[in-house]
């Protein structure tokens, strides 16, 4: 790439000589010395005729390679309008959603294969025991909880607004986005349709392939209904490389369910406003069970009896089923006495080869793990969330 640019800034300054106006004003040149500069002139022009198109064409290759280098891969250009499901798929949306056969498949004809996102999706080989205090770490740091606070004073009204209309504090919404990417920093480069369609119809092999192709062919006609709703440009959709969009890493079919059009102007747009992102976070938990009226602590620590009475109460999925007498009966030992009127969860954090952490959770806690279905997820929503609320609070002493 060095050399590139190199020869590049060769063929710009050839196509373009340097002349220093003043310099010749004050020191006009003798007959004898202006047709020699004459001369030498009408040559520069001639050179400059004969490499500007060589710099046009460097310029076009650079502008080439940096579109290519806003997203995270190139590809394998394979047609995917040749492949029979693709064919079906175009059918279906033709016919139940109105859309242009022959400008779809144009569409499908320029999607790309993308490999890494099909390896990517492949289960992790077995290796090291979870470590939640690894994970933790990765999320509770300086620069996320930094950019935290900056989002919280620069978006306070709006997450003031989200929390009176839906019930869900500010820090849980700071904690979500903040967790996905980093508010917004790191929003994922690769191209959604690319990356949904190959998902739908090259999963690889796996016990659940079936239902996990089915999800994201689901999620292809949901970007393309969006995309349409929109009024944008499908293949300038980029996320994830399971086709999440956005600061708060929505897939497309969650956008049109539980998307809110926070800032008013018309559209849902969960790249670009903040606004329409926090709110959109707040209306997502509340659709999947957060309890405003619950305000106590989401998650208690707990210690656990010698007798393992407990351990049939872990695994239960991820709901709170267990009333506080059932807790205590098998074992379990809260700092502070359960309201007798809610349910909870018994959740184990493993730390590797240390000892496992436990604790028990609320319907709150519950809803947080819809939105990635993983305790440890839920913890570092919430502990980064708290932690970006106590630098806040510092700020302000």
């Amino acid at each position: 790439m060095k050399s590139f640019v190199s020869a590049l800034a060769a063929l710009v300054f050839a196509a373009a000589p340097h002349i220093d106006a003043d310099a010749a004003a004050k020191h006009p040149p003798s007959k004898a010395k202006a047709v020699k500069t004459k001369a030498k002139v009408e040559k520069n022009k001639a050179k400059a005729a004969k490499t500007a198109p060589k710099a046009r064409k460097a310029l076009a290759v650079t502008a080439a390679v940096a579109a290519v280098s806003a997203i995270d891969y190139t590809g394998e250009p394979i047609n995917f309008g040749e492949w029979q499901a693709v064919s079906a798929f175009v059918d279906e949306m033709v016919a139940k959603h109105g859309f242009d056969r022959t400008e779809l498949e144009a569409q499908m004809r320029q999607v790309r294969f993308v490999d890494s996102a099909v390896q990517l999706v492949k289960p992790a080989p077995p290796g090291k025991p979870k470590n939640w205090q690894a994970y933790s770490a990765r999320f509770i740091e300086p620069i996320r909880i930094n950019a935290g606070l900056r989002f919280w004073n620069e978006n306070e009204a709006a997450l003031a607004r989200a929390e009176a209309t839906y019930g869900v504090p500010a820090e849980i919404i700071v904690g979500i986005i903040g967790v996905e990417t980093i508010y917004g920093r790191d929003t994922g480069r690769f191209r959604v349709l690319d990356t949904l369609t190959t998902l739908a119809f090259a999963y690889p092999d796996a016990p659940n392939k079936q239902a996990r192709a089915e999800f994201f062919r689901s999620e292809l006609e949901n970007a393309l209904l969006l995309a349409r709703h929109e009024k944008i440009d499908p293949f300038s959709l980029l996320g994830s490389f399971a086709g999440a969009v956005g600061m708060p890493q929505f897939m497309p079919g969650n956008i049109l369910k539980y998307g809110v059009d926070f800032d008013g102007d018309g559209h849902i747009d969960l790249r670009n406003s903040t606004s329409d992102a926090i709110g959109s976070v707040a209306n997502f938990l509340i659709e999947h069970g957060w309890k405003p009226s619950d305000t106590g602590p989401n998650v208690m620590p707990v210690d656990v009896s010698a007798n393992r009475a407990w351990e049939p109460l872990l695994g239960r999925g991820l709901e709170a089923t267990l009333r506080p007498d059932e807790l205590e009966a098998a074992g379990v030992i809260t700092p502070a006495s359960l309201p007798a009127h809610r349910l909870y969860g018994l959740v184990d954090l493993q730390n590797g080869a240390e000892a496992t952490e436990y604790w028990v959770a609320n319907d709150n806690f519950f809803a947080i793990t819809k939105y990635n279905r993983s305790y440890f997820y839920a913890m570092s929503v919430i502990d980064l969330g708290r932690a970006v609320r106590e630098a806040r609070m510092a700020q302000a002493l």
